[in-house]
């Protein structure tokens, strides 16, 4: 440990000799690892003067009428230079002069059209100390493209980046949101196992391949007509080195010292590199995105869903920044980006210690020009908004008032926290918001001590008439509930976060011990005949209720995050299930479609359901008062109800209750069965009347003839 801080320090203060990029180690580093005097700040009283600027230009680079423009916001800085490059390695450039107009807004001007010339930003604040030396090179928050250095510190290079992409005759996926079915997904997970066949693993060019197990095709068979991909701009791959620190912040917590999911953006404008890259395992001190292909191989992509009737929605992170790379918006201006304390530091109510200062004209406007640049350039459809409730509200309202002038289906869906809760707020704006009460209600929230309904439990304020809410779409007409409409209802049982229903489902049984080390992946994942039914009735639940439905990848095999147990690093959890694995670019997280065989009874009753529910439009646009519920004597997990679709009518009935059975009279007449506790499909030659009797953990779905 000692040897690590002594060699990191001493790297520190010959690295500062230079300006930028110097291959190796460490790169770029903090002021505060160094004896060099430190930046002052001057009085927040400043911050106040500069807050209300705007300006209207064009920002970053861009070539016209021949030349090259260059771009940046700046208000409260007292010199920017820009720096260019012919290579990616390039340790020092050509410098010029930028000047400043009278918004805040600094541009250089270079003769000839320069695409993909690399370059940044060398900032200087009025009272800083140092003139000539220790600036790092700073990414233009515009840029279109970067190439970054694998190291902890993610130093980048913008890239000029002239667009000629041909999209053909491709256009936006228009779903009434009620139609949406989202399988949440990340980039590289769908094809960096072996079992995918993918020839170019973890890449946008894999997850596209066809004839492969993996990807889009597997994507395909499911029947979504959706995919939300997790952070796909450009973000802070890798962390700090494991037991060692950065201005105070010590890494205890991350021995992979990588972030995979991407929660850590570092620009709004490029999109993440990694993914164009061949490499099946992650190479560290290489520069990534040299030549911009990850630009058009993210089109690629998208266009190869558009094609096969899927849309794209993007997960998206305008809450805060990547938190430890050195070059962004921390060293640009600080105090117009950032919500700062009256101490001068960064607000973290996002828990990532720089949280954005929304409310601000041209903080707002980089967040809207980034939604309406990926809808121009990447005919993105939708869009989740990670912690959203951290963004003011008139920019929420800002946002999807532009992005509706450009494509009115256009999706919006917030996860509602974030220095507060509040999915009725979004609601009432027309935002969809994730709805934690369906999740929690359904199955619970955690394995240990709060399981929920389909465990015969009632978590927290739920009970009988929560779950009829659920049903109808969790109105705000209704005791608890969210929602001005049921368009606006994300429901969903996992998601990224937190343990996969399936190992929700194997620990809440008591069939895992979570303290278990699993050396046989492939034994623990398949299930036994409780699971298996605890999945079915819970998702069943899932497709026949009235919102937004979503499903995250693997689920529809309960997938299970198993840490490998002979991983060569030090993660005392290894061979655990994991329940946070935002840091594993390993088998942790990738699909094995294997895993998918050896649970195929479940993953047949995904795809009927999926088509069950886009053959039904009753289990997507029912009215509130469409719906009539049953009275359930002696049983209080079990629930009925008949919907009507015009003159179509439909019974549903679900029992929750682990030891008793439930009988119900059905209305007159003769009942397909569509569902049952064993298969699920849209026609049935079995048909029944008079009565139906249910097993304990099973649901059914009736069709009146």
């Amino acid at each position: 440990m000692v040897q690590k801080i002594y060699i990191l320090i001493a790297a520190t203060i010959l690295i500062f000799s230079s300006l930028n990029n110097i291959e190796g180690h460490k790169l770029f580093v903090s002021e505060k690892k160094t004896a060099t005097p430190k930046i002052k700040t001057e009085p927040s009283l400043k911050t106040k003067s500069f807050d209300s600027l705007y300006s209207n230009k064009k920002l970053g680079s861009f070539i016209q009428d021949g030349k090259t423009y260059f771009r940046l916001f700046a208000p409260g800085v007292a010199n920017v230079v820009l720096e260019t490059f012919e290579t990616a390695e390039q340790q020092s450039g050509k410098q010029y002069e930028m000047v400043k107009d009278g918004n805040g807004v600094w541009e250089a001007v270079i003769e000839g059209e320069k695409n993909g010339l690399y370059y940044g930003y060398k900032v200087y604040h009025k009272n800083d100390l140092i003139k000539n030396g220790n600036h790092p090179l700073c990414v233009d928050p515009y840029a279109k493209a970067v190439t970054t250095f694998t190291t902890y510190l993610n130093p980048k290079k913008s890239i000029v980046y002239n667009n000629n992409y041909s999209w053909g005759n491709d256009e936006w996926i228009k779903h009434d949101w009620r139609d949406l079915i989202i399988y949440e997904m990340h980039i590289r997970d769908l094809t960096a196992d072996p079992s995918s066949g993918s020839h170019f693993p973890g890449s946008y060019e894999g997850l596209i391949e066809k004839d492969i197990n993996g990807g889009l095709n597997y994507i395909k068979s499911l029947g979504v007509n959706t995919v939300e991909l997790l952070p796909a701009m450009e973000f802070g791959t890798v962390e700090i080195p494991y037991e060692d620190s950065l201005d105070g912040f010590f890494n205890t917590w991350n021995p992979y010292e990588r972030n995979h999911w991407g929660y850590m953006t570092s620009n709004f404008f490029a999109p993440e590199s990694y993914y164009s890259e061949h490499w099946t395992k992650f190479k560290r001190n290489t520069w990534m995105g040299k030549d911009g292909k990850q630009v058009d191989q993210f089109k690629n992509m998208v266009k190869a869903f558009h094609q096969n009737g899927i849309a794209v929605m993007m997960d998206v992170v305008f809450n805060h920044l990547s938190e430890y790379e050195i070059g962004n918006l921390k060293q640009i201006d600080k105090e117009y980006y950032f919500r700062l304390d009256k101490d001068g530091n960064c607000t973290s109510q996002s828990f990532c210690g720089n949280d954005l200062k929304t409310e601000n004209p041209m903080v707002r406007r980089l967040i809207i020009d980034s939604i309406l640049y990926w809808m121009k350039e990447y005919h993105i459809d939708g869009f989740r908004f990670d912690l959203g409730k951290l963004i003011d509200w008139i920019t929420i309202e800002d946002i999807i008032y532009e992005a509706r002038k450009i494509n009115p289906n256009v999706v919006f869906v917030s996860e509602p926290w974030g220095g507060g809760y509040d999915p009725k707020g979004f609601s009432l704006r027309g935002w969809g918001a994730w709805n934690d009460q369906i999740r929690n209600g359904i199955k619970g929230e955690n394995p240990h001590n709060g399981l929920g309904w389909i465990f015969g439990h009632w978590y927290g304020n739920n009970n009988i008439e929560r779950i009829k809410s659920y049903v109808r779409g969790t109105l705000i007409k209704d005791k608890f509930g969210l929602f001005q409409k049921s368009d606006h209802s994300v429901n969903y049982l996992e998601s990224h976060d937190g343990y996969t229903l399936g190992d929700f489902i194997r620990i809440g049984t008591r069939e895992l011990d979570p303290r278990k080390i699993i050396k046989d992946v492939d034994a623990e994942v398949k299930l036994t005949p409780l699971q298996l039914k605890l999945n079915k009735l819970a998702v069943l639940f899932l497709f026949t209720s009235q919102g937004i439905t979503m499903i995250s990848e693997g689920q529809e095999f309960a997938r299970s995050k198993v840490i490998p147990w002979n991983e060569k690093i030090a993660d005392k959890n290894k061979g655990h299930v994991d329940h946070n694995s935002y840091n594993k670019d390993n088998a942790t997280n990738y699909l094995d479609f294997n895993h998918a065989k050896i649970n195929r009874d479940l993953v047949e009753y995904y795809k009927d359901l999926i088509s069950l529910r886009k053959a039904n439009p009753v289990f997507r646009r029912a009215k509130y008062e469409d719906y009539h519920f049953m009275e359930v004597p002696h049983n209080k997990f079990a629930l009925a109800y008949t919907v009507t679709d015009g003159a179509q009518k439909y019974f549903v009935a679900y029992n929750a209750s682990h030891s008793k059975k439930a009988e119900f009279n059905l209305p007159e007449g003769i009942w397909e069965v569509l569902v049952d506790d064993k298969t699920a499909g849209n026609t049935s030659a079995n048909e029944i009347q008079n009565k139906i009797e249910l097993n304990p953990i099973s649901g059914f779905v009736l069709k009146l003839k």
